[in-house]
């Protein structure tokens, strides 16, 4: 029986792609070299020439192109399946360059209700002055999707899993309505990984990372990324260009060591939320756990059909409030209490703390950002050392 493949696993492409071939080679490294550089020479006119018009291959500023960033690039892009990848200096600076880049003056988004605040916000008050109108939807609800696209829509915008409530769209579905109406569909995938859920597969043009998340992996990196067609891509990377938001060659150096581990990773993290969720759902102290991987997920059945694992975050609510909430979180030993999520050591938060604290009970309420919720993003830890220290905060609820 042949065990050819015509295409390798995603555990064998975060090792080797974007470094073996095209990369510069010094002393035969096996690790890509850090191009520590800002500006780029060429031997004479000629070269300059022939780079201009795309006969010689080289670079020419760095705010256009490094090396190491671009072995980082190729990696991600073949992880992702797609045509090519542009890193940034954020997820941030990736989401907000592709909105300016892709959405005209006067046009029209569509965006779902449960997403990260700082999108949120760009979205809301940046946007408008622009003449850019949104429209806001629940992200399984369907049938808003095809009402808001009855009207030109330039551009659909998802997370899949959502922040904080960990939501999925049926993205076969979203890509199918909107690519009838001509509508550009993004999907942020920073909680599932290119390693659980293949966005570009299952119909979207675009594919947005945070890679200070999972794909560095170790808390020490900032860092956006962007995978879809070299059409599209190419009109992103034109303004990125102008904007200037430039990913460090160390950074990138320091992204490509964490891709490689990044199937390892993310396959042990997903077994620490299971086993999280899981023992959460059956404490009386608990009221509600949302991870896609248990049955009592309302978009349980859409993460079956489009993930290969369920991610290494799950949000919960405890019985008490606010207050329940901060003890536990106060009692808990191992995770850190801090924001972001992915990389090895487990990350603890109260939204409501965290990221809420400064808007009105009112308006928390509005967006549903619950007082009692805790988001826990596992890391690589012992399930059994995560689990036993959560019970013991639990009691002190």
């Amino acid at each position: 029986m042949s065990r050819r493949r015509d295409k390798p696993a995603s555990s064998t492409s975060a090792v080797h792609s974007g470094e073996r071939e095209g990369r510069p080679r010094v002393s035969d490294s096996i690790t890509t070299p850090i191009v520590q550089t800002s500006t780029y020479w060429f031997r004479d006119t000629q070269e300059v020439i022939d780079y201009r018009e795309g006969r010689h291959a080289s670079f020419e500023y760095g705010r256009y192109g490094n090396p190491t960033t671009r072995s980082a690039e190729e990696k991600l892009r073949e992880l992702e399946g797609g045509e090519a990848c542009l890193l940034s200096a954020s997820g941030m600076n990736a989401v907000t360059t592709l909105l300016l880049a892709l959405v005209p003056a006067g046009g029209r988004i569509v965006t779902t209700r449960d997403c990260y605040l700082r999108t949120r916000q760009f979205i809301a008050t940046i946007l408008p002055k622009m003449g850019v109108e949104t429209t806001i939807i629940e992200p399984s609800d369907v049938a808003a999707l095809e009402r808001a696209l009855e009207q030109p829509v330039s551009l659909f915008f998802s997370e899949s899993p959502t922040n904080p409530y960990l939501c999925l769209i049926d993205s076969p579905t979203v890509a199918e309505l909107c690519h009838a109406r001509g509508t550009i569909v993004v999907i942020d995938t920073t909680f599932a990984t290119p390693i659980n859920q293949q966005a570009l597969a299952l119909g979207a043009d675009l594919v947005l990372h945070s890679g200070t998340k999972y794909l560095a992996g170790h808390n020490d990196v900032m860092a956006g990324a962007l995978v879809g067609s070299e059409e599209l891509m190419a009109r992103v990377r034109e303004l990125h260009g102008i904007l200037g938001g430039v990913l460090d060659p160390h950074a990138a150096y320091l992204l490509l060591r964490g891709m490689k581990t990044l199937a390892l990773r993310v396959e042990r993290s997903n077994q620490n939320a299971m086993a999280i969720a899981r023992f959460l759902e059956a404490h009386p102290a608990v009221e509600r756990v949302r991870y896609p991987g248990l049955e009592s997920h309302p978009d349980h059945a859409i993460a079956r059909s489009q993930m290969s694992g369920y991610g290494g975050v799950v949000s919960f609510e405890l019985r008490g409030g606010l207050e329940g909430a901060s003890k536990f979180i106060d009692a808990l030993r191992i995770p850190y209490i801090a924001p972001s999520l992915g990389g090895v050591e487990s990350l603890v938060e109260q939204p409501t703390v965290m990221s809420y604290w400064d808007q009105t009970p009112e308006r928390r309420a509005e967006i549903g950002i619950r007082d009692s919720l805790v988001r826990y993003a596992c890391g690589i830890e012992d399930s059994a050392d995560l689990i036993a220290d959560i019970e013991q905060a639990l009691e002190r609820i």
